[in-house]
Parts: C-alpha cells; structure tokens; sequence
C-alpha cells in the first residue's frame, strides 16, 4: 500500500508528469490531506486533491477529479468510492441525491466492486458508502443517513488508526442530528472525534469544515469559532470553505465576519460556476448586512441575485435564497408595501415558495389589508398541506410557524386582539423546539421577536421585553432585537435597559443606512433629558429602579439587586415584618442563588406607580421566576417608596 500525504498547494514547480487538470490550477489551496490508497504513483497527488475537494463539498469539480484518475489508473477503485460520496451531496441537508446521482453514484460502487479494490480497507470503504444506496429509491433519506452512519462508524472501528475514516464518522454522524433534539447528542459527539483530529490535522479541510456544521447551534455556536476562523484560510480555493465560517458567524452575531467571508464566497462561487453556492452565500450576506443597516449593498445585491439562472434544480440552496432576500430586504426594513407586492415563483419546493407567500401576508396585515393577508395565509397552508402529504415533516412545520405568524398578524388587523396573541405565542412555543435548517442564516423573522412586536402593538411592555430579550438568546446581536427591546424597556420604565440597547444598536449598526431606528436611538442618547410618554420623572424613575433590580439579580449581583431598599427598610414575611437589607440578602442567597447565581431568572410585569403625600409612592407589580429547569413561580408585590437625599429608595416590601 502506498501512503501519500499531500499539502494540496499546487504550484507551477510541480512535475511536468502531473495530469493536465493539476497542471492547469497552479496556485489551488485545498488543504492538507491523506489519505492512504493502493492507487498507482502517478495519481497520487490528483487522488489526494480530489478527496480534498470532496471534504469542502465541491461536487462537479471532485466527481470530475475521482474520474480523471481512474481514466489515468483503471485499477484505483476506491475512487469509485470517492464518487459515490461526493454524488450524495450535502450529507447534512437532509434531502440526498437526484435520482440522476444516485444512479451515478451505484454505477461507481459496481465498477469499484468489479475492478477489485487492492486492499480490504478500501474495500470496506466501498462497502460503507454503498450502505448509503442500498436500495435507494425505497428508502427515506432519513433511513438512508443512519444506515451510513451505522457504515462509517463500524468503519472507524475496525481501523482506528485510518484518520480519514474517523473523520468521515464524525460528519456522517452529525448528518444525523434531529433539528428538533435540543440536547445536540450527535453533533457534540462528532465534535468530539473532530476535535482531537483538529489537534492532530490542524490544516485538514474536512476537519474545520465538520467541526462548523457540529458547532451549528445556538447554546454550543461559540465552541465552533476556532475552527470558522481557520477553515477559510485552509481551503481557500473552495467556494463553501469560504461560507462555511459564517454559520458560526451568523449563529453569534459576528456580521463584519459573516460579511467579509460571504462576499469571498459568493465571488469563487460565481468564477466556479456554482450559482446555487454563489445564491447561498449571498443570502447569509444579506442577512448580515441587513442587521448592520447596510441597506443599500443589500438592496443591490437583491437585484443581482434575482437575475441569476443556470443554477440546478436538484439541490434548493438556490431557490431557497432567491425567495428569502427579498422577503429580508422588505421585512427587516419595515417596508411592508414592498412585502405586500412580492411575487411568487412556484417551484418544486414548497417550502422556498412558502417563503414569499409568508412576506407577503404579513406585509398586507400590517398595511390593514386583512383581506390581502388571509388569502396568502390560505396559500400558506395550501402549501404546508403539499408537504404533509410528501411527509416532508420537518419543512411542514416551518411553513406552519410562518402560516400561525401570519394569521396571528391578519388577526390583530381585524381587531382579534386575543386570538391574535394566542397564534402568535403558538408560532414562537413551536419554532423554540426546532433549530433552524442550515439552508438558511435564520428564518425570515424570529418568531419570538415578532412576539415582542405583537405586544408592543397592544401596549404590553414588560411582557415584549421579555420576549425580545428570550429571542436574543437564539438569534443574538440582531437589529430589531435590539431595538424592540429599547423600546419595550423605555416603555416599562427602564432607563437603564433602554440606553444600553438603544447604544448597542447605535454601535452595531450606526454606520449603515439613515433607518428611522436608528434616528430614534440616537435621540435617545443624545437627550439631556429623557421624558417617557405618560409617565412623571418620578414615576419613570421609580420603573427604572425596579427593572434595574432585576436585571442586577439576573447577572448574579444580589447587592445591586437589594440596592433599591433603603436601610430602615421592613420586609413583610409570614412570620410578621422583617427589619434590615442584611437578612433578607442572606434568606434570598440560600434561598434563590447557588454558586453566586440564580437558580431562575426575575421578571417584573403589570406595574402600577402612584405618588402619595409628604414624598412617598406606592408600586404594585408581579414578580414572576422563570427557567432554571424549575416549576415558574410567580406573585405579586407592593412597594412603598421615599423620595430621599440619594433618590427613591424602597421602605416597605410586601411580596406574596
């Protein structure tokens, strides 16, 4: 067996004995791979660039390599293999081949078997990508990837000193990760194989790549920014080794990354011809850009992106782009005639159809056109029926989570108020169980965010903060978020809050496009004075000094939290009143706190704020404790405050 490791950086020094393929791309950088064949001398290298390839997904280009060298070695059949593999396009998708592919693909897996791999390892590779195809055209995908998965690791097992088979374990079985398991069981047990290869390749393609797709979660997105910041710098010849990086950069709210790596991407893209990889690109660069307010470079290449054609059919990366840019560009700018006016392009996937439909309900309902809206929302639901009846769950449920989002909408315009919110609550409880697909940078909109925008609409502050803030958790550092928030704190009474967004907005995104938003933010801050709409200065600080209490509790600073209480204050217990701050903080620490936290976090709603004689106030709310893993637990408070020498403090606390 001959083992060959190459840094697949083809420069013109290379022998005059290399195939023309290689020759003709001097300065390609595909990473550092090996891969140990039985394969002749000669086509050694070309065999090494083309596994390389196979490892960033390049998929013509790298059926196009295995073939070479077989044409230039007809006894290489494990690159029979390596055409089979790559003919399953993007494992993680959750779709497969066309039936074109697919049929590709098992004409190489006969051929590989008839010429006879050298050694059994190769053999056994053979075997395991053909456990993939096995009776293809009758079973799901999702049948499909576990017995690929089941292949692979029994692979990995039986050469636990074959590098390569352990990473193909490890992106084999990440492809298996349920969008609705929350707990992340496979992707962080790839991670795992991954990470002690990345120590040991820190150069190789497919590492950083799997590394990405694994990391490509809310709660665990941070553990992948290593691997994001390497991959385009290893692989810089492969179009998706440039996208790659910014699922992490998306997932974190990174844009000058996300922006930066996408433009590379969609530019190699477009040279290699790849327009469903230039599409794909360009959307996470939309999205990007919209969250910074660069308006104007995402306008254009809206434009530019809906005059691309030649793209296939058989992969929807490409569809799926062309129908969201335009629903972003309209929606995240509030421009809901544009939206309204969209047109759809029917396709042969329901679901990127769903898309424009989704835009354009939710444009009518909130121009007042609940008619318009309630005709697309029938679409809609026309359209989750279709892929129902594909059994095409997973895309079912992300149309129905647009289709409630757009009824709860037509609702509130037809003056539904309760049913409105019920739709909407329902839409954000089930995408909270899902994870977004990884065709996209994020759905149109975050249904928790359009929550908040639901309650700011009937007046209900405190509750839309809590809702921004829960959707900042998922969809971090964008736009909106940050500007519903600001507005839902400075209409709670929260001025600490709302600056510290309206400042976080102003510094993301001050350099983009004049939005009114951002006009707003900016009047804010720069403000001497701050009056809130119906409130006195008294009773807008007394709100603020409230929600500042528990934002303090929530960071882990009990003594922040309790600095709203003034010394002689009495706190109201079962066992009678209770005088002093002292006791009450060491009740509440073991109580409510372990390791210096909270065991759950502190919300305040439906306050009231009245000014009684001789400088004193009362305030009556609810308190509520949410998350942790722990039973809600909520009440209601009243405060008795007076206006002293250091500002409002809190004399009396009753709270059951």
């Amino acid at each position: 067996m001959k083992s060959s490791m190459f840094l697949v950086y083809l420069f013109v020094s290379l022998t005059a004995s290399m195939p023309v393929s290689a020759r003709e791309s001097p300065h390609e950088h595909l990473g550092t791979v090996e891969f140990a064949n039985s394969c002749a001398a000669s086509v050694q290298e070309p065999f090494q660039r083309a596994v390389a390839m196979l490892h960033s997904f390049r998929y013509l280009e790298t059926e196009k390599a295995f073939r070479e060298v077989l044409a230039e070695d007809p006894s290489c059949a494990v690159a029979d293999w390596g055409i089979a593999a790559i003919l399953m396009s993007n494992p993680l998708a959750g779709v497969g081949p066309s039936p074109d592919w697919a049929g590709r693909a098992q004409a190489a897996i006969d051929q590989g078997r008839t010429i006879g791999a050298k050694t059994q390892r190769e053999r056994d590779y053979i075997g395991a990508v053909a456990a993939y195809y096995e009776d293809w055209a009758n079973r799901p995908e999702r049948t499909r990837q576990l017995n690929r998965a089941k292949a692979f690791e029994a692979l990995a097992a039986r050469y636990p000193d074959d590098d390569e088979a352990q990473i193909f374990h490890a992106l084999y079985l990440a492809a298996t990760q349920a969008l609705a398991d929350q707990s992340y069981k496979n992707y962080l047990a790839a991670a795992a194989i991954l990470e002690k290869q990345f120590e040991k390749h820190p150069n190789h393609p497919g590492v950083a790549h799997y590394l990405i797709h694994s990391y490509d979660a809310p709660a665990i997105a941070a553990m992948g920014l290593v691997a994001a910041r390497r991959y385009a710098a290893i692989a810089p010849s492969a179009p998706h080794a440039q996208h790659m990086p910014s699922h992490i950069f998306t997932r974190v709210g990174s844009w000058k990354e996300s922006i930066a790596t996408n433009e590379r991407a969609a530019d190699a893209a477009k040279q290699d011809g790849d327009f469903d990889e230039q599409l794909h690109a360009t959307d996470y660069l939309v999205y990007a850009l919209l969250q910074l307010g660069r308006d104007d470079v995402a306008h254009r290449l809206m434009e530019e992106s809906a005059t691309i054609t030649g793209f296939t059919t058989l992969r929807f990366a490409g569809p799926y782009a062309q129908a969201a840019i335009p629903a972003r560009y309209a929606i995240e700018r509030g421009d809901w005639k544009q939206a309204m006016t969209l047109e759809p392009h029917p396709g042969q996937f329901p679901f990127t159809v769903a898309l424009t439909y989704f835009a354009r309900a939710l444009g009518a309902a909130r121009s007042g056109d609940a008619a318009a809206a309630g005709k697309d929302v029938e679409e809609l639901s026309r359209l989750r029926d279709t892929l129902k009846a594909a059994k095409n769950e997973y895309w079912a449920n992300e149309v129905e989570i647009s289709r409630l989002e757009a009824a709860a909408w037509t609702a509130l315009a037809q003056g539904e108020r309760e049913e409105a919110l019920l739709l909407m609550r329902s839409a954000a409880e089930i995408e909270d169980k899902s994870e977004k697909h990884i065709v996209t940078p994020g759905r149109i909109v975050p249904a928790r965010e359009l929550l908040g925008e639901m309650l700011l609409e009937l007046k209900l502050p405190a509750d839309a903060l809590r809702e921004f803030e829960a959707s900042q958790l998922r969809e971090p550092e964008r736009f909106h978020g940050y500007y519903g928030a600001a507005q839902a704190a400075a209409q709670s009474g929260d001025l600490a809050k709302t600056r510290r967004y309206f400042e976080r907005l102003v510094e993301m995104a001050g350099q983009g496009s004049a939005r009114p938003e951002l006009a707003a933010a900016r009047a804010f801050l720069t403000a001497d004075s701050v009056a809130l709409p119906g409130w006195t200065g008294d009773e807008a600080e007394i709100r603020a000094a409230t929600a500042a209490s528990a934002d303090a509790w929530n960071r882990g600073d009990i003594k922040g939290h309790l600095a709203i209480y003034d010394e002689s204050v009495t706190f109201m217990t079962s066992n009678g009143p209770r005088p002093g701050v002292a006791p009450i903080e060491a009740a509440f620490l073991e109580k409510y706190f372990v390791a210096g936290m909270p065991k759950q976090n502190l919300g305040f709603s439906d306050i009231s704020v009245r000014r009684l004689d001789g400088g004193a106030a009362l305030e009556t709310g609810r308190f509520l404790l949410t998350g942790g893993g722990l039973a809600d637990q909520s009440g209601w408070f009243t405060l008795v405050w007076l206006r002293t020498p250091a500002g409002w403090r809190a004399v009396h606390d009753h709270s059951s």
